[in-house]
C-alpha cells in the first residue's frame, strides 16, 4: 500500500535528520543510531498510543527499525558529502514531517477516527519525532521556534481528511497532503516566513 511506502519514507528521512543532529553533536555511533532511529520511530509511536494500537506498530514490526537504523548508518557515513549539515537537517525534517502528517492521518481514518482526530493526530505524528529528536539533543523543538512547522503539519493532515470526506481516493490525500504539508514548509525555510511574535516586549536580560 501507497500508506506503507510513505511510512517507510517518512521514517528514513526522519532518522537521516536525527542522525545528522548526532553527528553535528560529535555523538559517538551508538548515540547516533539512537537519536537516529528514536527520531524516525517517535511519532509513529506516539500516534499508535492515541489510536490505541498496542503494543505500536514500530515495536511490533521489524522493517521500521530496521529502515531508521539504515537510514542512521548511512548518514554517519556519508555526512561528509553533505555541504552543510544544518541545511540537511532541516530538508530531511521537511520531507519526514510531510509523509508523517498524511499518513498519520492516513491511519487515523483508517482505524476509525474522525476527521477531526485525524487532523489532529496526523499533525502530532508530524511533529512528535522532531520534538523527541531536539529533546534529546537538548535543543529548543522547532515546534516552539518562530519558524513555520506545524502549520504546514495540520495543513497536510487536514489534506488528506478533507479528500477522504469528499469520496476520493485516500491515495490523492497521501499525495497531496505530504505534497502540501513539505512544500510549504521548504518553502517558508527558503523565504524565512514565520509567525509573528508579541510586540513591545521588554529587553532580555
Amino acid at each position: 500500500m501507497l500508506v506503507d511506502v510513505l511510512g517507510s519514507v517518512g521514517i528514513a528521512a526522519f532518522a537521516a535528520s536525527g542522525a545528522l543532529i548526532g553527528v553535528r553533536k560529535r555523538l559517538d555511533l551508538f548515540g547516533v543510531c539512537v537519536v537516529g532511529i528514536t527520531t524516525g520511530i517517535g511519532g509513529g509511536i506516539i500516534r499508535d498510543l492515541l489510536l490505541g494500537i498496542h503494543p505500536p506498530t514500530s515495536l511490533d514490526q521489524w522493517p521500521n527499525i530496521a529502515v531508521a537504523l539504515a537510514s542512521s548508518l548511512l548518514v554517519f557515513v556519508a555526512h561528509p558529502a553533505m555541504s552543510r549539515v544544518r541545511r540537511g537537517v532541516l530538508i530531511f525534517d521537511a520531507f519526514g514531517m510531510g509523509l508523517f502528517a498524511s499518513t498519520g492521518a492516513t491511519i487515523a481514518l483508517d482505524t476509525g477516527g474522525s476527521s477531526l482526530a485525524a487532523c489532529l493526530i496526523g499533525a502530532t505524528t508530524a511533529v512528535a519525532g522532531g520534538v523527541i529528536r531536539d529533546v534529546l539533543v537538548n535543543e529548543v523543538p522547532l515546534l516552539l521556534r518562530r519558524d513555520l512547522y506545524a502549520v504546514p503539519a495540520l495543513l497536510g493532515s487536514t489534506t488528506v481528511a478533507a479528500v477522504v470526506g469528499f469520496g476520493w481516493p485516500v491515495n490523492i490525500g497521501l499525495i497531496a497532503g505530504t505534497v502540501i504539508a513539505t512544500g510549504l514548509r521548504l518553502l517558508a525555510l527558503w523565504r524565512r516566513w514565520n509567525l509573528p511574535i508579541a510586540r513591545r516586549l521588554p529587553a532580555e536580560d
